[in-house]
């Protein structure tokens, strides 16, 4: 099984905080309680992760609730694992993470999503994001992809 680390517990106590904001400043939701809770104890405890095993059930509700809006594949359909790598170039994941993904646990793609995440290689995290990042720029009627910037000059 699978850890859910806390910066998923973070994310989710403010995709709740949005969602159903305290009516007073005091009071919280359900959802927020159940997440605060198990949040309060892995700092208490210095924990960075907390096994799914064992998740309090209202937590692990409202988790889940928040998984569900976040991407379900790192992949950006530039599949070199197909082609014999060990580690996909395009999201960064290994052969057997491409292969056993549908049959993966939420907190296991969140793990898989988290160190692909921070190992930062991927072509999703560079090359094609610098590609995203620079098409903001280029404006349809512009004179061969001139940015605003550039005419500004």
């Amino acid at each position: 099984m699978a850890a859910i680390h806390i910066t998923d517990i973070e994310a989710a106590i403010n995709f709740w905080r949005d969602r159903t904001p305290s009516p007073d400043g005091i009071t919280l939701a359900p959802e927020l309680r159940a997440l605060a809770e198990v949040y309060a104890l892995m700092v208490f405890h210095h924990e960075d992760e907390v096994d799914e095993v064992g998740f309090p059930s209202e937590a692990w509700a409202a988790w889940l609730t928040w998984y569900h809006g976040t991407p379900d594949t790192p992949c950006i359909a530039i599949c070199s694992t197909s082609q014999g790598d060990d580690e996909c170039k395009g999201c960064g994941r290994s052969f057997d993470e491409v292969q056993h993904w549908p049959a993966m646990s939420p907190a296991e793609k969140r793990s898989t999503w988290r160190r692909i995440t921070m190992q930062d290689s991927a072509w999703r995290f560079n090359k094609y994001a610098e590609r995203a990042r620079e098409a903001e720029h280029v404006w349809p009627d512009d004179d061969a992809g001139e940015s605003a910037s550039d005419k500004s000059d």
